[in-house]
């Protein structure tokens, strides 16, 4: 018998429960396909995990996000909605399923998909050509990102200030921000992404934004939706080590 390494990885006791239903389920379809089955039979791909979960994961922080936002852009019907850095697999896959989005990435994207328009460039741009551009934009989980290095940006340690600063110039006066990154004591962990502050980011908006509503997704997995932003909550991060603050904004 060949087995795929798929079972790499699987917990031991996990594997030990597995093996023996999977034996036997293995038998009883054999047996049923008899000699001559339609399908034949190739290596082995034990799944031994999957009998013992749910029917699927509906939580963490991108679950959380890519769902809440899609459905606040749904709601608000921006005229131009433009998306910097979200997963494509996720947010704007969701956000494609009713209207056209734009994409800005600093990576490349070879596909061609529906209501999903690509542009490759650089937010930490100095020279950044967009403005007033649209009224709606979106940057997910990305912003921890800028000047890293990590997706091939040149480094910077103020590339999340720059990026900001040309996502807040693209946006017309009046238009919504919704801007999601990880949450808690302040720090960079290098080159993955930044962690940030709530303190510091209520300071990073303060006189260009206005805050219509902030949700966070806590270090468990769940999500806390239209939080209101109080003193030692804020001070202590709603108690998240690495957790995900999503923010609708108002530009001012």
């Amino acid at each position: 018998m060949r087995f795929r390494l798929l079972v790499k990885g699987v917990p031991l006791f996990v594997f030990l429960r597995g093996m023996p239903v999977f034996l036997r389920n293995y038998r009883t379809i054999k047996k049923q396909a008899g000699r001559d089955g339609e399908f034949p039979f190739g290596e082995m791909y034990p799944c031994v995990e999957d009998r013992y979960k749910e029917s699927g994961e509906a939580s963490g922080h991108y679950f959380h996000q890519d769902l809440l936002v899609a459905q606040r852009v749904f709601r608000n019907r921006p005229l131009k909605h433009v998306d910097v850095g979200s997963r494509i697999d996720g947010f704007v896959a969701h956000v494609a399923a009713f209207r056209e989005i734009e994409v800005l990435d600093i990576r490349d994207l070879r596909l061609d998909i529906p209501n999903i328009r690509f542009r490759r460039a650089d937010i930490m741009d100095d020279h950044f050509p967009l403005r007033d551009y649209c009224d709606s934009v979106s940057c997910l989980h990305a912003l921890e990102h800028f000047g890293l290095g990590r997706y091939g940006d040149p480094v910077d340690y103020s590339g999340h200030i720059k990026g900001l600063r040309n996502i807040s110039g693209m946006l017309k006066t009046g238009g919504r921000l919704y801007l999601s990154v990880p949450i808690g004591e302040q720090r960079i962990e290098f080159d993955a992404h930044r962690v940030f502050s709530l303190k510091y980011l209520l300071q990073l908006f303060e006189g260009r934004y206005r805050l219509e509503s902030f949700s966070y997704v806590d270090d468990a997995g769940k999500l806390f939706a239209d939080v209101p932003l109080e003193g030692k909550a804020v001070a202590d991060n709603y108690s998240c080590r690495y957790g995900c603050g999503i923010f609708e904004l108002t530009k001012r």
